[in-house]
């Protein structure tokens, strides 16, 4: 398994370098796919996937100079035949999952077949999330709220035994403070990693390093 979550994006060269080491290529030899479902649970998120995939909101995502990018809409695999959208995932170098609303991800990961395809596919593709693409691997995810789905859906696959909590001390996000996610993380049963928008976590095959270029702080249970 191979993956690189971060909090924003690509956002300096020591998580750019990562990137290239775990895709085992230049970025301009492999092959993408952007999967921006996330963000349509939050205000304003058609805009702001837009901007993402051109570049001009945040660090570098898929702007990045791959070979290819493509955009996989969970929403819509659920009435295509498999063996239209599954090869495509098999040829694909990067599996980029954006930022938004855990909950909703998570129900469409599901829904869509593509949460129980993952951990086949993540033996030879790279996973990069940013928020909410990356929370959802983990143990722990939140919710805005802005969606209709059922109560008890999940918020994280839990494909990775550990939280993330991001933006840490950033402008937009007022309550992600180092003194609340303290708060927050002493309810986990797991590790919680608060990292900033210069911080990532890379895990291969149950390895896991923090690559950073800001603050991050690890949290205990």
């Amino acid at each position: 398994m191979k993956l690189l979550l971060t909090s924003a994006g690509i956002s300096n060269m020591s998580i750019h370098n990562t990137l290239i080491e775990l895709l085992g290529k230049p970025i301009a030899e492999a092959n993408a796919l952007f999967i921006p479902t996330a963000i349509y649970a939050i205000a304003g998120g058609a805009s702001i996937a837009q901007k993402v995939i051109c570049g001009s909101l945040g660090d570098p995502f898929c702007q990045l100079g791959w070979k290819s990018l493509g955009i996989l809409e969970l929403t819509a695999l659920p009435s295509i035949k498999q063996e239209l959208w599954v090869p495509m995932l098999q040829e694909t170098d990067a599996l980029l999952v954006g930022g938004g609303d855990c909950q909703y991800l998570c129900y469409w990961m599901q829904q869509s077949g593509l949460a129980g395809l993952l951990p086949s596919l993540l033996h030879k593709m790279v996973y990069v999330g940013l928020s909410a693409g990356s929370m959802i691997m983990t143990r722990f995810g939140t919710t805005y709220g802005n969606h209709i789905l059922p109560a008890e859906s999940d918020k994280s696959l839990g494909l990775v035994d550990f939280a993330i909590h991001p933006h840490l001390d950033h402008e937009w996000f007022p309550k992600n403070s180092l003194a609340n996610i303290e708060k927050l993380a002493a309810t986990i049963p797991v590790p919680s990693y608060a990292i900033d928008d210069q911080t990532a976590i890379k895990v291969t095959d149950g390895t896991i390093e923090v690559i950073s270029e800001g603050h991050w702080k690890l949290f205990n249970p």
